[in-house]
């Protein structure tokens, strides 16, 4: 019951600081290329890869892994999000934003989580 509580309770936080983040980031961009979703993703990939770096090489137990990697960061990263962003630039002509934006969440989300695991698992 712990482990869903906290879920609920940091996905409570994760939701609408994805929202300030992101609104922030954009509100300098009339529509353009999703800058601030892009700046989501890969920072809730960088906080996902130490969640994960320490649950496997500092013995990070169950619930505070569940609390952080599924409530906080399923809740503030956003796919779908993404996903409609990439469609939308698609639909309005932006086809090489379109992919620019797959690739990149893509890309620069793996490395994020990549380098938060290398971080978090002092490699």
């Amino acid at each position: 019951m712990t482990a869903y509580l906290g879920v609920i309770l940091a996905g409570a936080l994760g939701a609408p600081l994805r929202y300030l983040v992101d609104s922030r980031i954009q509100s300098a961009r009339r529509r353009g290329f999703p800058l601030g979703t892009l700046a989501v993703n890969v920072s809730g990939s960088l906080v996902l890869g130490i969640v994960t770096g320490l649950a496997l090489c500092h013995g990070l137990p169950r619930v505070p892994k569940a609390v952080l990697g599924a409530g906080f960061c399923g809740a503030y990263t956003t796919f779908s999000t993404h996903a409609f962003e990439t469609v939308r630039l698609a639909e309005d002509g932006a086809r090489r934003s379109a992919v620019v934006n797959v690739l990149a969440n893509l890309l620069l989300g793996t490395a994020a989580a990549a380098a938060g695991l290398a971080l978090a698992g002092g490699l």
